[in-house]
């Protein structure tokens, strides 16, 4: 029988609520970018000129909803992981660790890209709109890694628990 559930401690928990944050501002940037509609049709068009409109409507109808469900999945596949961080779960801090560093290198590389215009010589666009969200969601990913590995005690404790708890 499990003990009283403890709360996480603060820092953890800011953590925790930052890697929301970005998976919902990554996906709020995502379904933007799915609902022009316009642009999607005109990007299926230009790869497959040979295609008529009822196929290029239902191929960007099908291409919408894998979207949608892309989407979902990955701040639920988020949410899950910030959660089971918060509670003491050291796999999962390591998750957040290689994505969220994933995330902050790729966002690094397309900020310094756009700074030092080498996105715009290769043909890139980078719109403002793009570019804020790549800021904002860089900055929740490195401030939350930072906050989890600030209260590594967290994680002994908990790692302590559930080893003594295995029979022997």
């Amino acid at each position: 029988m499990a003990g009283p559930v403890t709360p996480p401690p603060k820092l953890i928990d800011v953590a925790r609520w930052l890697w929301i944050a970005s998976a919902c501002v990554g996906m709020l940037r995502f379904l933007e970018q799915l609902l022009d509609r316009e642009m999607l049709v005109t990007e299926v068009r230009r790869q497959n000129p040979s295609m008529g409109q009822d196929q290029i409507d239902a191929s960007v109808n099908s291409g919408v909803l894998f979207g949608l469900l892309i989407a979902l999945a990955l701040v639920v596949a988020y949410t899950r992981l910030a959660n089971a961080m918060a509670r003491g779960r050291n796999w999962a801090r390591i998750m957040l660790t290689v994505l969220g560093g994933a995330s902050v290198a790729f966002g690094l590389f397309r900020l310094v890209a756009w700074a030092s215009g080498a996105a715009a010589s290769l043909g890139v666009e980078m719109r403002p709109v793009d570019l804020a969200v790549t800021a904002v969601t860089t900055v929740l990913d490195a401030a939350a890694i930072v906050l989890m590995y600030r209260v590594s005690a967290h994680f002994r404790k908990r790692g302590a628990v559930d080893t003594a708890s295995v029979p022997s």
